[in-house]
This record gives C-alpha cells, structure tokens and sequence, in this order.
C-alpha cells in the first residue's frame, strides 16, 4: 500500500515512520524528465509540488511526492561517468571482491552499464536469477517505495554475493549546496546512516566502501547478506555523518536555492545588458529547476547545448529556452557558456575546442 497518495498520512518512504521534516520546498515546479516541442506553447506546462522531507525515524532524506508520468527523452551518458564506473569496476577488483561468476544488474534510468565491464572479469549477466554479484549505479534511488526495493535487491543476491551500490550522498549535496539535485523520480536522498538503516532492515551489511569525486560526492558501498563487522572506510563514514540527520542543517538547501537563482539571473542580466550572448551547455534535471527557480527566459539565456539527439528540437520545461546540437552552440560564437553539469568540464573541452575560454562553471556570487 502507498501511503503517500490518495490523501493517506504521508510516511517514511524507507521505515514507515510518519514523524517527517519538510527541509525544502520549492513549490510548484516542471517536471525534470519532460522536455516539450518547441511548438508547444510554455503556459501549457504542467507543473507539480517538488518538496524534500526528512525523516526523524531512519534519517532518510527524501522526495515529498510525485505526481509527474511522463517519458524521459534518453539521454547521452557523460564520460565523466563511464570513467568513474571503470576506475569502480577496478577498485573492487583490487579488494578482491569479483570473485563470482554472474551479475545482476539495476539499472538507471538515466542510462549507463556496468556490465561489460563485468563480462571483461568472467560474469555472465542474468536477469532474473539471483547472483553472486548486484549491481545498483543510481537505480535504486528511483524506486518510491524505498524498503521494497531494498528488499528486492536483497532478494537478487545470493548467500556470500556482493552487492555494489552506488548513490550521491547527502552530506556532499549540504556541503555544496547542491539543491537542485532534488527532482521528480528521485525518491530518496542518502546519508551514510540513512542507507545503512535501508540495507540492514533488509537483511544487508555494509562491508566497505569508496568514495569518488563524481557530482561532488559519490559513495559505492558493497555490502553482503550476512552479518559482517565494517571496516574502516564505513565507520568512518557513518562517524562523520553527523550533519545530515539534523533537520536544521538540511534546510539549509533552502537557503542555497534562493540564492543560487538570485545570482544566476542577476548575472545573467548584467552580462546582456552589456551586449553578450549568453548559452548553456548541458539540459540536465537539475537544469530544470535551477532556470525555473530563476525565471529565466531566452532574452537571458539564448539557448542550451546537449549531446542528446532526443533532446534537439525542444525546450527546457517552463520556460522558452530552446535545446540545440553542440555543433550549433559552436557556431553561435557563444561570448559565455554555463556548464550545468561541472563534471562535464573535460569532456566538453575536448569535444568543443572552439568554446576553450567561454566556459562558467560557477556563477559569481553576489557581494
């Protein structure tokens, strides 16, 4: 049973506790999966409460409710993040933690696969047999009932198997108040605690862990169904996962929100107004809300970049800013570029040498 729709009492999407925190809310927001046609005129846009609660039981941050159906135009996986599954793939080995012989895989809907990677190590993929080795990179984050998809997980891996699971962490979303990493689809939000009290209600523990720079602060836990006592990297984590439980602390994305919009248009304002011709690169989710958040029309902004074919020829949600190839941002002679996804950086610079010094990672902040 649901208990988050039909008018039910809203409860913990992990533990089931009802106590839960509203730490941010944006209001009504556009869904960050549905880019419309161009020809569609913006005022027909729906848009849907995006809101963050917390919750006092389990600690799990998470998303308030989603009302969104819609299909996600496929995009173009970075290869910020085909490298970072390989230097994974090669971490684990290094542990001495591939020594099975088939892999199930979770998948994202955002697209990427670990296994060929796996293949390369002798597995063979199966999908619907449980396996010696789990793979989850982001997936099960999109899951709205967060205790059944840990216990589906568990259910996929068999006695003495490994499961690989990878998530954004929380404390790293705080740090760098990365707000925006809210969004339609994604139910949950970890802590190192938060996650740890998912696995173990499900019957798994935590062994160790690694931490990568991807999106500010990727963790991949491997984690097995029996009982094990976690290294050092594991009880170091959950030792320093002191801010993310506080109610206090977590709102302080509501914060980074309002400022962060606030910046971006006013930047934005004084860089047309002295005749530049500003673009984006990059129609990511968290793009969304961030130019919604800030009002953002095309006198502003003139148009976004992205890699992905199913993209071109739409706009961002909300506003009338319109989605272009990469070969037309180039010819555009862009004076500014804002990369919406900083781990994009390398890769774009590679790609686009022509746009080497029009880059924006960050937009200055105001005095």
């Amino acid at each position: 049973m649901n208990l988050r729709h039909r008018g039910a009492a809203r409860a913990c999407r992990a533990c089931a506790a009802t106590s839960l925190d509203r730490v941010l809310d944006l209001g009504k927001m556009f869904a960050a999966d549905h880019f419309p046609p161009l020809e569609v005129p913006v005022e027909a846009d729906p848009a849907h409460a995006l809101a963050m609660d917390l919750c006092r039981g389990c600690g799990l941050a998470q998303l308030a409710d989603d009302d969104t159906v819609v299909a996600e135009p496929r995009g173009v996986e970075p290869q910020a993040l085909r490298d970072q599954a390989a230097a994974a793939v090669a971490a684990v080995a290094s542990a001495d933690l591939l020594t099975g012989h088939t892999v199930r895989e979770f998948g994202s809907p955002h697209g990427g696969t670990w296994i060929p990677l796996l293949t390369a190590h002798g597995y063979t993929e199966t999908r619907t047999e449980p396996a010696d080795l789990v793979i989850d990179s982001f997936g099960m984050m999109h899951a709205p009932d967060q205790r059944a998809a840990a216990a589906t997980r568990a259910a996929a891996l068999r006695p003495g198997g490994v499961l690989l699971l990878q998530f954004h962490t929380l404390p790293a979303i705080l740090a760098q108040g990365q707000w925006n990493a809210l969004r339609h689809g994604h139910f949950a939000y970890y802590s190192p605690t938060a996650l740890t009290a998912l696995l173990n209600a499900a019957g798994l523990y935590p062994m160790t862990a690694w931490e990568f720079d991807l999106y500010g602060g990727t963790v991949l836990v491997a984690a097995r169904r029996e009982p094990i006592e976690p290294d050092a990297t594991v009880r170091r984590l959950l030792a320093a996962d002191t801010t993310s439980l506080d109610p206090s602390t977590v709102r302080t994305l509501q914060t980074a929100a309002d400022r962060q919009a606030r910046d971006l248009r006013t930047w934005l304002e004084n860089e047309t107004a002295k005749g530049r011709r500003m673009f984006a690169y990059g129609a990511a989710s968290r793009a969304v809300a961030l130019f919604a958040h800030a009002g953002l029309r095309r006198d502003l902004l003139t148009a976004v970049a992205d890699a992905s074919p199913a993209k071109h020829g739409r706009r961002m949600p909300g506003t009338d800013i319109p989605i272009v190839t990469p070969a037309e941002l180039v010819a555009a002679k862009p004076d500014r570029v804002l990369l919406t996804l900083p781990d994009l950086l390398p890769e774009v610079e590679t790609a686009l040498p022509a746009l080497h010094d029009r880059w924006v990672v960050e937009v200055p902040r105001l005095s």
